[in-house]
């Protein structure tokens, strides 16, 4: 299809809470039909250097604001969410391709975020008193500790989900006193501004936050910029380590790729126990297109479920309705370009050309690639060892569970895992031998609590994002003594 010639409005973006328009603009489209989505106008230089300069001085204010104030503020943007939940569901399944059930889902979790932020900036900063005097050199002395702001946070989101992984940015920098610029994806920042317009209804100072579609080609100076101390990155492992190395004094938080496994050990046997597994199995190798750092991309099966679990699978995978993002019935649209679907189609391919066998899938129609699954995917196959982002599924067999917790750890990533096992005791070995940030038993690795701490190991990233764990990462611990105090 060819893009829609209809002008649309031009979307304006966030300078230093208040709207704002640049000298040029850009079209966002759908990667499902090519129609045009919105028209974003492009910060210029000069009003990005005005949003940093606005947020490096309103940075001790800011952190002064009473924790009320920041609350009321997050309540709003919760709220404003939810009432609007439908029509911003309807943007993200537009401009991503995301199905219109999983744009839904996104919008709830967003709601979350807003709201958990709201209670983390009631309580957040109370202050640890440590006693001193339990050394004869700390008599009289009493230790309190609190958190304050390591500074401005330079947010850079990325285009999988559009409005939450913005929340996970902005919400818990406001909630700690944090000025943010935030920029969203070039290809999804819709989504992203409308945070924007519930967030300027609200009494947060001029300055505080900033929501810049900057493109990416000048993503390295602000990069750089000194006052912009603190960097958190969701996107791709070789952007955000080549982020993380051009500034080594900074403090980055790097919430990077994966190439989630899901276990199936042998005590999950029964019929049901596989039927379960098969189907949370291709569910979330699917949802979002795969295009989850989470989603499930590697199955390793017990030799004693291997046989019964495969053709569940294909047959689970076989059952995800295709096609329209806006139909409410589809489970797997279009990835967010043709490009991404030409990577994975050339991915499969050569998987299959070194020995894989195709089960089902593997076929691209412009953007969109078929749900897909692959067994024998040999060792030195790029869908191996990388990320593949698109729904596509390899299954292993192994012997026993030290052979399944090892084949996980050969990755050089380390998000999530799933375990679907019954024992306790299985559960927990898990947890000390699999070098993930999370693991999730009974279940996929593509569970997240938006509260729960979530982040990597090894190529997977650095620092942990969830509410209040972000807010960690984005301050830093001053201790005051207090001498001559009667204890």
């Amino acid at each position: 299809m060819t893009p829609d010639p209809t002008p649309t409005p031009v979307t304006p973006f966030w300078l230093a809470g208040r709207k704002a328009t640049g000298d040029a603009t850009f079209p966002v489209t759908s990667p499902w039909d090519n129609r045009t989505v919105g028209t974003v106008s492009v910060p210029t230089d000069a009003q990005t250097e005005e949003a940093v300069a606005a947020a490096h001085a309103v940075r001790e204010d800011f952190a002064a604001t009473p924790a009320h104030l920041r609350a009321a503020a997050l309540d709003h943007v919760s709220r404003g969410l939810a009432a609007r939940a439908e029509e911003i569901a309807e943007l993200i399944s537009a401009e991503n391709g995301k199905p219109i059930k999983w744009a839904r889902g996104e919008v709830g979790r967003a709601v979350s975020v807003f709201r958990f932020a709201a209670e983390e900036a009631r309580r957040f900063n109370g202050g640890d008193a440590q006693r001193l005097d339990t050394d004869a050199g700390g008599a009289g002395r009493l230790a309190l500790t609190r958190r304050f702001p390591k500074g401005v946070v330079l947010g850079i989101a990325p285009f999988n989900f559009p409005l939450n992984l913005c929340a996970h940015k902005i919400a818990p920098a406001i909630a700690a006193g944090v000025p943010i610029i935030l920029k969203p994806a070039p290809a999804t920042p819709l989504s992203g501004l409308i945070l924007g317009e519930l967030l300027a209804e609200t009494d947060l100072p001029a300055g505080s936050w900033s929501i810049l579609p900057v493109p990416n080609d000048r993503m390295p100076a602000l990069v750089q910029d000194e006052r912009l101390p603190v960097i958190s990155f969701t996107g791709s492992e070789k952007v955000g380590y080549a982020i993380m190395d051009s500034v080594p004094r900074k403090h980055c938080t790097l919430e990077l790729g994966g190439n989630g496994a899901a276990v199936v050990l042998a005590d999950y046997a029964s019929d049901a126990d596989l039927d379960w597994a098969a189907t949370r199995i291709a569910t979330f190798s699917n949802y979002q297109g795969g295009q989850s750092c989470i989603s499930v991309q590697r199955v390793i099966a017990d030799a004693a479920v291997y046989d019964r679990l495969l053709p569940r699978i294909v047959a689970a995978v076989e059952a995800q309705v295709t096609g329209d993002p806006a139909d409410a019935t589809t489970d797997v649209g279009p990835l967010v370009s043709e490009d991404a679907a030409r990577r994975v189609e050339s991915w499969v391919d050569e998987a299959v050309q070194k020995g894989a066998r195709l089960l089902t899938g593997g076929a691209r129609d412009g953007a969109s690639y078929a749900p897909t699954v692959l067994t024998d995917v040999p060792a030195d196959a790029t869908l191996a060892c990388e990320e593949i982002f698109g729904p596509v599924l390899t299954v292993q067999k192994v012997d026993g569970e030290a052979a399944a917790f090892a084949a996980v750890n050969s990755s050089k990533y380390g998000l999530q895992a799933g375990v679907f096992t019954h024992d306790v005791q299985t559960a927990f070995r898990a947890h000390r031998a699999l070098e993930v940030g999370g693991v999730i038993i009974g279940d996929v690795p593509s569970y997240r609590a938006d509260q729960m701490p979530y982040g990597g190991a090894k190529l997977s990233g650095v620092g942990r994002e969830g509410v209040r764990y972000a807010m960690d990462d984005y301050t830093y611990e001053r201790v005051l003594v207090l001498t001559g105090l009667a204890l």
